[in-house]
């Protein structure tokens, strides 16, 4: 992209692709809140504030980002973003058969917004989704027991819900989609109010704790969350960890193996139940691994490549996914997120 832009549009543009790129989450939130700012003070503000040089006198606004605002004002693409475009627009072109693939995606049904632990709005993660030709994407913020990432009570995510109505109604026909990523409990039960799951759209049943537990035990729990009449998606099976993320406080988290479990019970389950395996496409999870893709795929499951993105420019990690579904064989017909929402949400129903 070399087209000059606004310098709100620019400044989002460059946090995008720091996105993308797996950045610093602070270098990231320096860009969003100085485009954020400088929505609220409008253009005549702004050229007064360029002029006498007082931008960065303006909190939110720093050196880096005062000057992206100046180039940009001034019909210029800024050059911290020539740089990023050059080096990351494209991180690693797909092959063509990936690409069609991936074209073939109509949405993603693993997302985060602020609402727990990700990084930014939900217009803002339902905005960057339309830019990627995506025509729905399911909000799936984590449940209330997983604190340490904010996971929403039943009253927030009863308020939430109301948030993604009004939304709806204003970014149509592109579909929020309710959702939740809900925590596996040890029994296999699931993390919120049976009343409340049966009211969203996409449930996406995760394990997030005792991960080391003996092979036995966690092919009960799992076995127990995939028969879940709530259950829509398996997500992220191993929970591994290939590669070190930054964490919030700063310090990073090592590579982590994956979980145990009888792969083939857990797939034949999903299979019976009618439960689709999610190919999670961060570039530190890539789970499940191939081998374990494989077997599903062998088994007949169903599938969905989703980006359990936690910031914009996360979305556009679809294709580490489809990459992973095409070197394996995966039919694009057993893609869940391949169909309209509404057949998908036929799908969820059912």
């Amino acid at each position: 992209m070399t087209t000059p832009l606004p310098p709100a549009a620019a400044l989002r543009r460059i946090a995008f692709l720091l996105e993308r790129a797996r950045e610093p989450t602070h270098r990231v939130a320096a860009f969003r809140t100085a485009a954020a700012v400088v929505d609220t003070i409008g253009p005549d503000e702004l050229d007064r504030r360029i002029r006498t040089r007082t931008l960065t006198d303006l909190r939110g606004i720093g050196p880096k980002t005062g000057a992206a605002i100046v180039q940009a004002h001034a019909g210029e693409v800024p050059e911290y973003l020539a740089r990023l475009e050059d080096a990351h627009a494209e991180l690693v072109p797909l092959a063509d058969d990936v690409a069609e693939f991936r074209a073939a995606l109509r949405g993603d049904l693993h997302v985060h917004s602020d609402w727990s632990d990700g990084g930014s709005s939900i217009r803002e993660m339902a905005e960057a989704g339309i830019a990627l030709g995506h025509e729905y994407m399911a909000l799936t913020d984590h449940s209330p027991r997983l604190t340490v990432a904010n996971g929403l009570t039943a009253e927030r995510l009863e308020r939430q819900l109301g948030v993604v109505a009004e939304l709806n109604a204003e970014l149509a026909p592109f579909r929020i989609l309710t959702g939740i990523e809900c925590d596996i409990h040890a029994d296999g039960s699931l993390d919120q109010t049976d009343e409340l799951l049966g009211r969203l759209d996409v449930v996406v049943a995760s394990v997030h704790s005792d991960l080391r537990a003996d092979t036995a035990v966690m092919t009960e729990r799992m076995l127990t969350a995939v028969a879940d009449p709530h259950t829509d998606v398996l997500g992220h099976c191993t929970g591994r960890l290939l590669i070190p993320r930054e964490q919030r406080e700063g310090r990073r988290q090592r590579p982590r193996p994956e979980s145990t479990f009888d792969a083939e019970a857990v797939f034949d389950a999903c299979v019976e139940h009618g439960t689709a395996v999610e190919i999670n496409s961060r570039p530190e999870r890539l789970d499940p691994p191939l081998r374990l893709l494989s077997l599903a795929v062998e088994l007949g499951c169903e599938f969905a490549i989703d980006t359990d993105a936690h910031a914009p420019g996360q979305l556009d990690w679809q294709g580490n996914g489809c990459e992973r579904a095409v070197e394996t064989g995966v039919p694009v017909d057993r893609v869940v997120n391949s169909r309209t929402a509404d057949d998908l949400l036929a799908w969820t129903a059912s």
